[in-house]
């Protein structure tokens, strides 16, 4: 399968936003945009990988070694497809829409 450029965008809760937070920032890179709110922390980056599914399951891995009960809603999009996932689990795919803000 050939490698694409997905866009990620991200709400991720837990219990130890600080730890889940380093985490995010190490595993995303510097050109990753972290927020943190009070109860979540928003995530917008870019990702190269086969598939949204694996993306997401290495990204979701990689935080709940740091805190078990995080929490991951995501959408990863190539070209104009959006793939949605609540933490392990597809939510659905959709056509993106040219244009359309990150949510």
């Amino acid at each position: 399968m050939p490698t694409r450029t997905y866009r990620l965008t991200a709400i991720v809760r837990s219990a130890e936003l600080d730890a889940v937070g380093a985490a995010l920032q190490s595993y995303l890179g510097r050109e990753a945009a972290i927020v943190r709110e009070p109860e979540e922390i928003r995530v917008t980056a870019a990702r190269a990988g086969t598939d949204a599914r694996t993306l997401n399951r290495d990204l979701l891995s990689t935080l709940r070694r740091v805190e078990r009960r995080t929490t991951l809603r995501a959408e990863w999009t190539a070209g104009d497809r959006t793939e949605r996932f609540f933490d392990y689990v597809p939510k659905g795919v959709r056509r993106s829409e040219a244009g359309r803000p990150p949510s």
